[in-house]
């Protein structure tokens, strides 16, 4: 297999994954139980987190050994860069979380499924991100980054793509949208994520020099997605330390599959 192809079907993974999940409005009779979404929640934080530390936070410290004591300066920089980013995005683009009436962002007259799949998009973006620095900086020879730590990393991201998949097409099935409409928006927050990798990866003689930088630029976004969105969501309500169980879960799994595959 091409270093073309392999790319390719590493840039898909995750919309497959957001694909399958939304696909669970056709099998689903009723709205999700409340239990299923804390602990889909959860599992979804831990992935995220677990991928920020050993696919992007470590191979950043590691592309700037050379800085010797201070090396950490690429990962700090670019990690709190990541969380501006993000911080940004949300105080701009209006956006409804989960179980919430109170829309983010500036004030607008979009309707709430639409705010809903755009909340869903913007924690999109730096999955995206993450997976097109990784395959930007294999591509150009980096020493730390393997084609199968990025596929690590994006077999990771749709792993918990799936269920993210799934908690966006139900409610909005559950708000009188048709199957079939309900599996489109859903399936269509993913796309967002292998056109930002697939822009990086474009933009690969501008991200080599600063990789190390971009690595935790990523980790720093999607740490962002974690606290601000997904464990609020989890922790809300009854049946919070099933979500804290998923986070267990979620974390264990990325970590083997990264040390493994990596």
């Amino acid at each position: 297999m091409s270093e073309f192809t392999s790319v390719v079907i590493g840039l898909l993974i995750p919309f497959v994954g957001t694909t399958l999940g939304s696909a669970m409005v056709f099998f689903m009779r009723n709205e999700m139980k409340e239990w299923v979404q804390k602990i889909l929640l959860g599992f979804a934080s831990g992935v995220m987190v677990a991928a920020s530390v050993w696919s992007l936070l470590i191979p950043s410290l590691e592309a700037s050994a050379h800085l010797e004591k201070w090396s950490f300066v690429p990962a700090a920089v670019g990690f709190l860069a990541g969380m501006g980013f993000l911080l940004l995005l949300d105080s701009v683009i209006p956006h409804l979380h989960l179980d919430s009436d109170q829309p983010e962002g500036v004030k607008s007259h979009l309707k709430k499924n639409t705010m809903l799949v755009l909340a869903v998009t913007l924690h999109n973006i730096p999955e995206g991100m993450a997976v097109g620095v990784v395959f930007a900086g294999f591509l150009a020879g980096n020493v730390n980054l393997s084609l199968a730590g990025a596929f690590a990393l994006t077999i990771g991201i749709a792993i918990q793509n799936f269920p993210e998949g799934a908690i966006i097409s139900m409610p909005l099935k559950s708000a009188s949208h048709s199957k079939s409409k309900s599996f489109f928006y859903g399936m269509m927050t993913g796309i967002v994520e292998p056109l930002a990798a697939a822009f990086t990866i474009l933009l690969t003689n501008f991200v080599v020099p600063i990789l190390p930088y971009l690595l935790s630029f990523a980790a720093g976004a999607m740490i962002y997605v974690v606290v601000e969105e997904l464990i609020p969501e989890a922790q809300h309500g009854e049946h919070t330390n099933i979500a804290t169980v998923g986070v267990a879960f979620g974390f264990v799994l990325m970590m083997i599959l990264d040390v493994a595959l990596g």
